[in-house]
């Protein structure tokens, strides 16, 4: 069903301001895409729920079709990822399911939800800054510092280190871009070497000084007699770490300028908070900050009369997914905080590989959405700058002047 002709281009002009007008064409013409660079991209909601619950493999030595932009890099092992590939996102079952189960020990909903308090008197403390100031960025000044702030808490980083980990991690996300730079590669794989060192210094300063913490209970964590070895030990502090605030970043400043350029569905959440649950569902939905998610086929896959052969790199575009009006209705493109069947979006993914920090992302957005609008019924969005990422999306900047 691949229109002859048709190329989907995420670097074509205004596509980082607005991809969805782009999402709808590839809807449209090429739900089942296979682009000249060697990847396959799906893009309707119901192609998409299938493939995220399918037994197809993150792992990339599956790989037979190698895309275009992983031929440079040699044998595209897992160990050209970073943390080696040994994080719980790079694993397959039954590694994953291992890997998975000895941290939801230490990362369990109890210890996510009792933080609540702690949570609230930041977002707290935020909003009067900013109220104090009248005219800020929100992405430093609320955005960013409110889930920086909780997995560091969390984990048990210590604030002294706080400064350099932003930057390194803010450095080794862009690793889920697609079609990087060589240039970009080698800072990647600079910031994923000085992060590995840093927390495996963190982790043995864990072992000689055990606290109330995320990584002392990663340490400790057993079923039976498995542990984590040290290395996986250290990929999954630093999985955690970047998952734990990198995407919940993005998705706070693109519910907050979705809220203010939607003044009606600002005035339902100030005036109905109970909506807070439902609320945080459709604007996930609505403005995902993770655009795709990647499988390698394990068998032929067949969508739309085109097989899609095993062992391809198959994309699954979550973003566009998430507005199909063939699942969504004709209000697809509408931001509705009533939705009653939000919750059904696809931006924490399913299946095996269901995000594991969903329950903390969902809670920061329940605690800075509604006390926001509360607290700024005026908002007028001065300037956005984007990031200009294709995956991991967000504003870069958010200007805005509130009273």
């Amino acid at each position: 069903m691949t229109t002859t002709g048709y190329v989907f281009d995420p670097f074509a002009d205004g596509f980082a301001e607005d991809p969805y007008p782009h999402y709808a064409e590839l809807r449209e013409k090429a739900p089942a895409y296979h682009h000249p660079l060697g990847f396959w991209l799906l893009s309707r909601y119901e192609d998409v729920a299938l493939f995220q619950r399918a037994a197809h493999s993150v792992d990339d030595r599956y790989l037979t079709h190698v895309p275009e932009w992983k031929r440079d890099s040699g044998v595209p092992l897992k160990e050209n990822r970073p943390m080696r590939g040994l994080s719980m996102v790079d694993q397959d079952p039954p590694d994953h399911t291992r890997l998975r189960r000895l941290v939801s020990q230490a990362f369990t909903r109890r210890a996510v939800e009792g933080l609540q308090p702690r949570l609230e008197t930041l977002v707290d403390e935020a909003l009067e800054r900013i109220a104090c100031t009248g005219r800020v960025d929100l992405v430093p000044e609320l955005a960013f510092p409110i889930p920086f702030t909780m997995i560091s808490e969390l984990l048990g980083v210590p604030a002294v280190a706080h400064a350099r980990l932003r930057e390194l991690t803010g450095t080794l996300v862009r690793f889920l871009e697609p079609l990087s730079s060589p240039a970009l590669l080698a800072e990647i794989r600079a910031a994923d070497s000085e992060l590995t060192e840093i927390t495996r210094d963190l982790i043995g300063h864990k072992r000689r000084h055990p606290g109330e913490d995320l990584i002392t209970g990663l340490i400790e964590a057993r079923h039976e007699d498995d542990a984590l070895t040290e290395e996986e030990l250290v990929a999954q502090v630093m999985f955690l770490y970047i998952a734990g605030h990198e995407t919940t970043v993005n998705f706070l400043a693109n519910g907050i300028l979705a809220l203010a350029r939607n003044p009606g569905q600002a005035e339902l959440l100030r005036q109905r908070p109970e909506l807070a649950g439902v609320a945080v569902e459709e604007l996930i939905r609505y403005e995902t900050s993770v655009h795709l998610m990647r499988r390698i086929t394990r068998e032929p896959l067949v969508l739309h009369g085109i097989e899609i052969p095993a062992g391809s790199h198959v994309v699954g575009c979550l973003a566009a997914a998430n507005r199909d009006p063939d699942f969504w209705g004709a209000d697809a493109d509408q931001l509705r905080l009533e939705r009653p069947d939000a919750h059904q979006n696809l931006s924490f993914g399913a299946g095996v590989h269901h995000c594991l920090g969903a329950v903390l992302a969902r809670l920061e957005a329940r605690t800075v959405f509604p006390r926001f609008v509360r607290r700024f019924p005026d908002v007028v969005v001065d300037e956005v700058r984007w990031n200009g990422r294709i995956n991991v999306r967000g504003p870069e900047a958010l200007l805005v002047s509130v009273r």
